[in-house]
């Protein structure tokens, strides 16, 4: 078992059968008796018994929550029913929330844990390899308005990560997809060498690996900016025009990890048109997304998407700041008049 330290304020355990062992994980970090498991549709029939029997015998009293999986679950009405029945379990300020799942699961979990009773422990033990790698990580919390994704939520860290990786042994072939186009990211803005075990073998076999660097790069990157003002924004590379295309897609068109795939696709291709990224760049992020089966292109007009991006959380005012790359492993921020975005897609105008 692998641990990276975030900020000295928690842990992330990397390995197998944490699952199973759980409750004596969280033993050592959660002091509180009772507790909620909260988990989806797709994940509960797999794991929760596991998690609730360990919870068990490590002496705490569970609960379970379960959701509607998906995007379309991620909002405010999901949330109320989460607090309402955290507050009918008769939670108090020292009991604590486990979210069990991928990425919708832990961040509707971690906003609800930030806003009852003005902030209870949770503990992240994400089953998807998009939330193992990035969303589970670092402290965001939140959910989706009609406006935009993640317009609402709040920064608040998890007691303790536990990064089963044989959870991913269960996944089906479209959420390996889906979690591949956050670590295809993570090689795009940082780390060459991961990047270039993404394009010449099948990675799959080094996961765990994998897993551990991304791991730390974001680390890294959440104690230098645990609240975005600076650096952290880099982690969103592809995800200004991805989150445009969900949207335009209202949530549930287009996973999550597809639509950033196209986003890093389009913003490359744009800045190198422009001369803001060497060429040849674009091609490569092209040739390893499809390689892994993530889509690269998107019908719809840099007008609707530039449209649909106004409401992106990286916004300030007038600015959007976009996520570029010089070269692979070489990310910067950009910014640009939102006004001339769309013409920045088509390749027309700098930032």
């Amino acid at each position: 078992m692998k641990k990276v330290n975030v900020l000295g304020k928690y842990d992330i355990a990397i390995g197998e059968r944490l699952i199973e062992r759980a409750g004596m994980a969280i033993k050592r970090v959660c002091k509180g008796k009772k507790c909620t498991v909260v988990s989806d549709s797709n994940v509960a029939p797999l794991y929760a018994e596991k998690v609730l029997d360990s919870l068990r015998q490590a002496g705490f009293e569970p609960s379970l929550f379960v959701f509607d999986a998906g995007e379309k679950s991620k909002n405010l009405h999901t949330v109320t029913q989460m607090l309402n029945f955290f507050a009918q379990q008769e939670l108090t300020r020292s009991d604590f929330a486990v979210a069990l799942g991928g990425g919708v699961v832990g961040d509707l979990t971690g906003f609800a844990a930030a806003i009852y009773l003005r902030g209870i422990q949770f503990v992240q033990i994400p089953t998807t390899l998009l939330a193992q790698i990035d969303s589970s990580v670092g402290g965001k919390t939140g959910c989706d308005l009609e406006s935009g994704k993640n317009l609402v939520g709040a920064f608040h860290h998890p007691a303790l990560v536990l990064i089963d990786t044989g959870a991913l042994s269960t996944l089906p072939d479209e959420y390996m997809r889906d979690g591949m186009g956050e670590l295809i990211k993570y090689g795009a803005i940082k780390s060459p060498e991961i990047f270039e075990i993404l394009e010449k073998e099948t990675c799959f076999a080094r996961l765990d690996e994998l897993i551990h660097k991304c791991v730390c790069i974001k680390a890294e990157i959440v104690e230098k900016d645990f609240t975005e003002q600076g650096e952290r924004a880099l982690l969103n590379f592809g995800h200004t025009v991805g989150h445009a295309i969900e949207k335009l897609e209202n949530f549930g068109g287009i996973s999550h990890g597809s639509a950033v795939a196209i986003g890093m696709c389009v913003i490359t291709r744009a800045a190198e048109r422009v001369e803001l990224c060497h060429k040849g760049n674009a091609a490569r992020i092209e040739a390893v997304c499809k390689k892994y089966g993530l889509p690269t292109e998107y019908d719809a007009s840099a007008e609707e998407i530039a449209n649909a991006a106004l409401n992106d959380k990286k916004r300030n005012g007038n600015i959007l700041k976009m996520v570029l790359i010089r070269k692979i492993g070489d990310s910067y921020i950009c910014p640009v008049d939102c006004d001339k975005f769309d013409r920045f897609l088509e390749g027309n105008v700098k930032a």
